[in-house]
């Protein structure tokens, strides 16, 4: 390995940026938070500015690996410890130049900051906690971040973490359990799942103590309960959700980690939403403001005494950066030792802070085409995530074979990136318009058509469904018409109280009529007489206007049917 020891900050942020863009982060903050009054940011619901690299990938942040060092041998990751790459590591003061330089120049609205696991999960952990810690107090960050959750790592620091970032994400890598311990072999589900629940637990704790009953919730849970699904309300009934598909390894009981918790059995919220000490909620030693002053670290929230040398509004650079050497000077026992089982929130104080602990929530990330897993099992990963963890987002990267391991697929046409461009648009089918996995897909149809959207496709299998009334259909049978989304529905549904909707209307109100005319009805009348509802006939329609699908589907898709003068008519017109 090449290791820049001596690489200019310049060179390491080219070597850090760079390894860091096959992490997904394409999203909006998710978060809504003003501007503050000594201090520098915000989080407006979509201020995150988005751009887009080279290769074409979505960054919508300053989005950086803090080391590209890793102790682990992942076969399908660039920066596994047998590749023979340049390696650099920041060091906190270092990110925390970078992200606020960059942002006063208006180059970025917020910080993605992953790592390769150095040393240890819980050395990696620490040193990205001291980065959160010092933008956030040192540096009054008010803006966005995304940090990852080293898995292994001791819940304490996953804890702390989770008071200075917006967003955490634990990477689920490969969607089964197999598919992991054959690329992956030195994780394991335990170690991903449990820091998922303790974060999960951590949220909906600090949702309840901060009043923001059913407040920023997952499109999932909102999208369930507006159908009257039956879901985990809280945390008292997740046991109540499906298990994970594929992850039954654990004990049994997927996704039930030792840092999972029940805050109504084992929480630290006292009577009258008073918060109790920690050593009365955990027993956890450690945690108190004295000790907390003692190892160099602020409480959560940014509450901590600040330093003379910051009291004043005109504290130069160099004072400002002696003192935070002089906070990084104890290392070895800046945290709670990992031994020590995490219950509930051990270091919340509900007035501490009004942000909250991961108030953006939290996502995923999967491999797609790495391990030969189905779209069926993969969308049935997602949606029990979606159920057991309230995830915000499932994000889903096209597998590229970086290492032209033996052990990996060719992929001789590059890239899934089609396919990864279906499974998204089936996550959306899931999280905002009430499908479920077992409606798209099943075991005896386990992928889907890259030719067709999922919704088109799974509209062409229920025909029988089909044409629906616009006039009349409900809010949620319009959303189960192609070319008819979330927006275009809710607007149908208001304007039909003051008069009847035409073709013309449904254009003005952002349907997408290419799509639609063939599955909806105004009035009783289709669009065009000639249109009828065949499947074979929609089908070629749809996929008419590329001319390269058409011959495929031509070869290997369609029986085609006897056709009668007036079709041929009604195709040439």
């Amino acid at each position: 390995m090449i290791f820049a020891e001596h690489a200019s900050l310049e060179e390491k942020l080219r070597i850090l940026s760079d390894a860091a863009k096959y992490d997904v982060a394409c999203t909006s903050s998710g978060v809504s938070r003003k501007g503050k009054d000594g201090q520098i940011g915000n989080t407006s619901a979509a201020g995150i500015c988005h751009s887009f690299s080279a290769d074409g990938r979505c960054i919508s942040l300053l989005k950086i690996l803090f080391t590209n060092e890793c102790i682990y041998n992942c076969k399908y990751c660039i920066n596994r410890v047998t590749n023979d790459v340049p390696r650099a590591t920041f060091t906190p003061e270092e990110v925390c130049e970078l992200t606020m330089e960059f942002y006063r120049r208006n180059y970025i609205e917020g910080l993605f900051l992953s790592s390769g696991i150095i040393q240890s999960a819980d050395h990696t952990m620490e040193l990205i906690c001291q980065t959160l810690h010092d933008l956030r107090t040192i540096h009054r960050f008010h803006g966005y971040i995304h940090c990852k959750a080293i898995p292994g790592a001791s819940p304490e620091l996953v804890e702390l973490a989770g008071w200075y970032a917006d967003r955490m994400s634990v990477n689920m890598e490969l969607p089964t359990a197999d598919g992991l311990r054959q690329l992956a072999p030195n994780k394991d589900r335990r170690q991903i799942l449990t820091p998922m629940r303790q974060i999960q637990s951590g949220m909906e704790e600090s949702r309840q103590a901060l009043g923001m009953k059913g407040g920023n919730r997952s499109a999932y849970w909102h999208t369930s309960r507006r159908l009257g699904r039956s879901m985990p309300d809280g945390i008292s009934r997740r046991e109540d959700a499906p298990k994970l598909a594929g992850l039954q390894d654990i004990s049994g009981r997927a996704g039930q980690g030792e840092g999972a918790t029940k805050p109504k059995e084992q929480g630290i919220l006292g009577r009258e939403g008073h918060s109790r000490t920690t050593s009365e909620a955990a027993g956890l030693p450690g945690t108190s403001d004295r000790d907390c002053q003692t190892r160099g670290i602020g409480k959560p929230g940014g509450l901590q005494k600040e330093p003379e040398a910051l009291q004043g509004q005109n504290a130069s650079k160099d004072i400002i950066g002696e003192t935070a050497g002089r906070q990084r000077a104890v290392t070895d026992d800046l945290y709670l030792p990992s031994s020590v089982k995490a219950t509930g929130l051990t270091q919340w104080r509900h007035y501490d802070t009004n942000r909250g602990f991961v108030p953006a929530g939290q996502s995923t990330q999967m491999i797609i085409g790495a391990g030969g897993e189905s779209d069926y099992e993969i969308m049935s990963v997602s949606e029990a995530l979606y159920q057991r963890f309230d995830l915000k987002r499932v994000f889903y990267s096209a597998f590229i074979n970086v290492n032209q391991d033996a052990s990996l697929p060719a992929l001789e046409s590059g890239p899934p990136l089609r396919r990864e461009h279906r499974l998204y648009q089936a996550d959306f089918l899931l999280r905002y318009y009430g499908f479920e996995a077992g409606e798209l897909l099943s075991p005896s149809r386990p992928n889907f058509n890259i030719f067709l959207d999922p919704k088109c496709d799974w509209a062409l299998g229920h025909m029988e469904s089909f044409p629906v009334e616009i006039n009349t259909a409900d809010y949620n049978t319009l959303l189960r018409v192609p070319g008819i989304g979330v927006k275009s529905a809710s607007r149908i549904v208001k304007a039909r109280r003051t008069g009847s909707l035409d073709y013309s209307h449904l254009k003005k109100m952002g349907v997408v009529l290419k799509r639609a005319v063939y599955f909806i009805t105004c009035n009783g009348r289709m669009m065009y007489d000639f249109l009828k509802v065949d499947e074979d006939f929609i089908t070629r329609r749809l996929v008419g206007e590329e001319k390269e699908l058409q011959r495929y589907y031509q070869q290997s898709q369609i029986h085609y049917q006897q056709l009668s003068l007036f079709d041929f008519v009604a195709d040439a017109n």
